[in-house]
């Protein structure tokens, strides 16, 4: 079965990327567990592969399935999310060069732009994606990259991809799509020039095993990116590609479920007097509520919540039996955590600096009524 760019159906997620072949037939594909592959003759190679740096069978059934699901002519994986973010901006970004990064991008993300980047003569502007008027001010003559998170992370902000696609300038629009996934939103349809995933995340969806991968349709792009993927070696190995294709395989009902649970937590917490305020887009006094709609199949799994006091946020964090108190997010369990002393500490003292007060909530796929019991127990410990 030949699957085209197919975007985000479930028939994608499962055929795309990988036809049995004519051996054995295995319905999965193989774990090409190999450094290297037997040649035909003096650089004369078996299906194209030679060395496991430069490309693997494993690797490349993921890519084109990813890359099937966005609706791009490529995919490029990696060993992890940031190493995908790193090697598309050192494609893109030459000595003097500059980029429009986010006001509540990743933390390790502006970290990397602004203590790495920086190192070499690249300049940054940080702006809120929300407002196209600002970042189309932000646009210099050097610009070569608008870096955008819709939703973001971990304040859920959407950025308007379109409208943002027609001020950018000659720079290239690069979309960090993780919260999202490629089953709730497609940024090549609304503009995007590059997509950027962390696998670790929604795509391979149970917490074990670490990746990113980029996907895109410039040609030369592409050659500058496999270029990096060998000579670089920040490759995934063929293990950790087999089990993200696997867990890419469920992505559209895990997805669905997520947001189901995700919409019942949101509606939940908004109705306690304890909790100051609940950002989730699926929201309809979420600010960016009306685009999400427009440019997403569904809100997500990812909810985050502004209590009165720092104490508040952490003594929450700490009260929660379901919700397991931890780093990372999109697997099949409920996750909480306190960004500004977790996943976000690296930007204190930056304009990325998140509130002390905000709890971040990965919301998995168990019993919705069981994710409201552990939440209402531990609202009442505050």
């Amino acid at each position: 079965m030949t699957i085209g760019p197919n975007r985000a159906t479930s028939t994608a997620a499962i055929h795309a990327g990988y036809e049995p072949d004519n051996l054995y037939g295995p319905i999965n594909t193989p774990i090409y567990a190999s450094t290297t592959f037997a040649q035909d003759g003096l650089a004369k190679l078996r299906g194209g592969y030679e060395y496991t740096r430069v490309g693997n069978p494993t690797v490349t059934a993921l890519e084109k399935t990813v890359a099937a699901l966005e609706g791009s002519d490529y995919a490029v994986a990696f060993a992890s999310g940031m190493a995908a973010v790193d090697t598309v901006l050192r494609a893109l970004l030459r000595p003097g060069d500059h980029v429009v990064v986010s006001n509540d991008a990743y933390g390790g993300t502006y970290r990397l732009i602004q203590q790495v980047f920086t190192q070499w003569g690249i300049e940054n502007t940080v702006v809120d994606m929300t407002d196209v008027d600002a970042v189309a001010a932000a646009i210099q003559d050097n610009t070569k990259v608008v870096w955008v998170e819709s939703p973001t992370n971990p304040l859920l902000d959407i950025a308007d991809i379109e409208a943002l696609s027609k001020v950018k300038g000659g720079a290239k629009l690069v979309v960090d799509n993780t919260f999202a996934s490629p089953y709730l939103q497609q940024p090549f349809t609304l503009g995007a020039d590059i997509v950027v995933h962390s696998t670790t995340k929604y795509i391979g969806g149970h917490s074990d095993v670490v990746g990113g991968v980029v996907c895109g349709n410039d040609p030369e792009l592409h050659e500058q990116l496999r270029f990096f993927f060998g000579w670089v070696g920040a490759i995934p190995s063929p293990f950790d590609t087999y089990l993200t294709a696997r867990g890419l395989k469920t992505l559209p009902v895990r997805m669905e479920r997520h947001c189901d649970n995700a919409e019942a937590v949101a509606a939940f917490l908004q109705e306690q007097d304890v909790v100051v305020k609940v950002c989730y887009p699926g929201l309809p006094d979420h600010p960016g509520h009306e685009v999400a709609k427009r440019q997403m199949r569904r809100f997500g799994g990812m909810v985050s919540v502004l209590f009165e006091t720092e104490a508040q946020a952490k003594k929450f964090c700490l009260s929660t039996n379901l919700f397991c108190l931890a780093e990372s997010l999109g697997g099949v369990e409920s996750l909480v955590e306190h960004p500004a002393s977790m996943t976000h500490v690296s930007v204190a003292g930056s304009a990325l600096e998140v509130p002390a007060e905000l709890v971040r909530i990965s919301v998995g796929i168990e019993d919705e009524e069981d994710l409201i019991a552990d939440l209402r127990q531990a609202l009442s410990r505050l």
